[in-house]
């Protein structure tokens, strides 16, 4: 398919106005039944014709916001978006569900471009993807002013603000919209922005009628990890074999060597790992990019050149080998992992060093001296994230306004609390180490120092002879390097100069006159544990992971033969589903979430073919409910595992609902019940014919409450697994 065809469908435009209904575009396109939290208002806001913010963190479903209004909305709807690499794979998932589309960007000869034109003024495509530079071009402008358009959206709208960590001069330039085409709707959307980046965005893009809508921020399925370095490289490849041997991800380095070295690294490894930074070629990042893409199980190794709009949903971890430059680049790269909902992590390992060195890049930068001030306030706001002892979500979130109001669970710190001690006497050890060298040397020489060593250097400057020599000899020079990252953390010291002085600031007063106690947490120490698995197969069982790697396999023959990433065909999550729902015709494959009529027509019956050819599945548990059995049996309590287990206590009782249903687990084990009781309840579920209708509501509403929905659920199980074993007999008799 060349770069400017486009696909006929019914839901091609016209110059008319156009009847459909966004929930049917939902359905019959996407293949989705229901919109997802704020995307209904906001879709019919611009379908409307009014301007909109979108503020939706990644895998939120930005996309649908605007792609929803421009099929159903008269004219072109013009997609605005920094990415030109990955322009061809937006159009080509567009084009996979049934959407004509195109994009217009100088990867295309002239006479591509003219085509593309055409489709435009003839109104023959439903969107149009533009990089901010072309779209300002005088020729595109016109044209466009000579078309119908249904709406412009601007993605990646963060890369209008100086404050962001994304800045494009080209996107402040998109304030031309408004005053050329007054009368098109404006959708603005980013995956992160804090206060100030938000009103830039609506100040530059002259956005202020616009109506604001401003999603949680927090992607629960995301595992938070950050730790010490000590060895970083090492650490990395415990993290990643231990939970991630076959999982695509992406690595985080600070310099483009580091980045070569730990690709190469890796390989060494025996994973496939791949580097990609500004210092390579087009072609190579685009190779790269590509396999990345559209191959199973790629590492990418990465300056922060990369990531920006990757839309592959299967990333189950994001790795940092050094600090990124603010909580929101940090929150912006860790979500490049699990769009798809599944579970994912996100690991970290940092030091001092890095504090320095982003410290120098900042100072060696063009900014101005507000600019510069600004980042290193937001720098200094993730070191003081790193450095946390409590839960790593609720400070995540808090930073962008808002608030969790219990710890999350799902942060190393909810799940292997870090113990703290009494650093008080640490802290004043180490600010007057910093004040009586006269506030003009490293970390590495204090801790020297407070060691008592007397090398070269120390002796030139006569701190072999300060009273604090010596004194610090209770702390490894490591723990030392930890109380100093935390105070500068806490605002207590700060590093500044050429050299990376430490410098005492006005708040350490307090702690020098001792009246204020400080707590330090200990170091982390490195363990070797196996964090549950994140594969969106793992809820399956043995029989339907079998069958959910066989879709896997038809999906890459298929991706191949399309000549697209496999995702774009189907995400992992609709396999899944598919493996255990076992949809043995078109109208059942329909059903899945992703299936719209156009994937549905292209791909439904090798699909169903192969689940027809699946031997029959019999009953069992998934992994996760398996785990949540074998916690049970060790712990005989229901609240032990879920708090191992980092989950509901309700999700517990499901769990072992399902294996009381397969008979491997007795009713009495869970729940203690004496006959009598046991008797009335099982009259119940007969008279409400509750094990045909699969209700729990009139069983609870019928004992007024008595017994929770977990307890009820448990029990309805221990009868449906009594009735089984009676038709069996039944079937043995005759």
């Amino acid at each position: 398919m060349s770069h400017f065809e486009h696909t006929n469908t019914e839901y091609s435009h016209s110059s008319q106005p156009n009847s459909l209904q966004p929930l049917d575009v939902l359905k019959n396109v996407f293949g989705y039944d229901s919109f997802r939290h704020q995307q209904q208002e906001i879709v019919d806001s611009v379908v409307s014709g009014q301007d909109v913010l979108t503020l939706m963190p990644t895998g939120g479903g930005k996309s649908i916001c605007y792609q929803i209004p421009a099929i159903v909305r008269s004219g072109v709807g013009v997609v605005v978006s920094p990415l030109i690499a990955l322009m061809k794979d937006q159009v080509d998932a567009l084009r996979q569900v049934g959407v004509s589309c195109a994009f217009l960007n100088s990867t295309q000869d002239r006479y591509e471009q003219m085509e593309v034109e055409a489709l435009v003024t003839r109104g023959e495509i439903q969107l149009l993807y533009v990089s901010p530079e072309r779209l300002l071009m005088e020729r595109t402008l016109t044209l466009l002013e000579q078309s119908n358009l249904s709406l412009f959206a601007i993605d990646e709208a963060h890369c209008v603000s100086q404050w962001g960590h994304d800045f494009r001069p080209e996107y402040q330039q998109l304030s031309i919209l408004p005053q050329r085409f007054p009368n098109v709707p404006r959708i603005a959307l980013t995956a992160t922005a804090d206060e100030r980046t938000r009103q830039e965005i609506i100040s530059q893009l002259q956005l202020g009628d616009a109506k604001v809508f401003v999603h949680s921020f927090d992607r629960p399925n995301i595992r938070y990890h950050v730790s010490e370095k000590s060895n970083a490289k090492h650490e990395l490849w415990d993290f990643i074999e231990q939970n991630h041997p076959q999982d695509a991800g992406v690595i985080y380095c600070l310099s483009r060597k580091k980045v070569e070295e730990t690709a190469a690294w890796l390989a060494e490894k025996g994973r496939v790992a791949l580097p990609y930074h500004a210092g390579m070629s087009i072609e190579q990042k685009n190779q790269n990019q590509q396999r990345f893409l559209r191959e199973d199980g790629v590492i990418i190794v990465a300056t922060i050149a990369f990531g920006m709009g990757i839309d592959k949903p299967d990333v189950r971890f994001v790795g940092h080998l050094s600090l990124p430059k603010s909580i929101e680049s940090y929150y912006q790269e860790t979500g490049r992992a699990g769009r798809d909902g599944a579970p994912a992590n996100a690991w970290m390992a940092y030091g001092l060093q890095d504090l320095v060195m982003q410290k120098q890049m900042l100072e060696n930068s063009d900014g101005s001296a507000q600019y510069k001030q600004v980042q290193v306030g937001k720098l200094n706001a993730l070191l003081g994230y790193c450095e946390l002892s409590t839960c790593r979500r609720q400070t995540l979130l808090g930073y962008f306004g808002e608030t969790l109001e219990e710890p999350c669970g799902n942060c190393d710190n909810c799940l292997h609390p870090p113990k703290t001690w009494d650093g008080t006497q640490a802290a004043q050890k180490a600010l007057s180490t910093v004040y009586r060298s006269e506030q003009r040397f490293g970390v590495t020489h204090l801790v020297n120092v407070l060691l008592g060593k007397s090398d070269d250097k120390i002796k030139r400057f006569g701190h072999d002879n300060l009273s604090t020599f010596g004194i610090g000899t209770e702390l490894t020079a490591e723990q030392w390097r930890g109380v100093f990252r935390q105070l500068i953390a806490m605002n207590y010291l700060k590093v500044e100069g050429m050299y990376n002085n430490l410098k005492l600031t006005e708040a350490c007063r307090a702690v020098l006159r001792g009246e204020q106690s400080i707590e330090f947490r200990e170091l982390r120490k490195s363990k070797k544990k196996k964090a549950s698995s994140s594969k969106k197969s793992s809820a399956l069982s043995e029989q339907d992971s079998a069958v959910f790697e066989k879709l896997r396999e038809l999906r890459a023959s298929l991706a191949k033969t399309q000549n697209v990433p496999a995702y774009i065909i189907c995400h992992d999550a609709s396999l899944a589903e598919i493996a255990l729902q076992r949809p043995d015709s078109l109208d059942a494959l329909g059903q899945i979430s992703g299936f719209g009529e156009a994937k549905l027509a292209k791909y439904g019956e090798a699909i169903v073919q192969l689940i027809n050819e699946q031997p029959k599945p019999t009953p069992t548990l998934s992994a996760t409910e398996q785990t949540s059995l074998s916690l049970f049996n060790q712990y005989q309590s229901i609240e032990q595992v879920a708090a191992e287990r980092a989950i509901a206590t309700t999700t517990v009782q499901s769990h072992l609902a399902s294996a009381i249903e397969l008979g491997l687990c007795p009713l009495q084990q869970v729940i203690e019940l004496d006959d009598p009781t046991l008797e009335q309840l099982g009259s119940a579920i007969v008279l409400l014919n509750i094990l045909s209708e699969q209700k729990l509501k009139p069983l609870f509403e019928h004992f007024e409450g008595k017994y929770d929905y977990g307890a009820l659920r448990c029990i309805v199980a221990h009868f449906s697994y009594q009735r089984q074993l009676t038709q069996l007999s039944k079937q043995s008799a005759e």
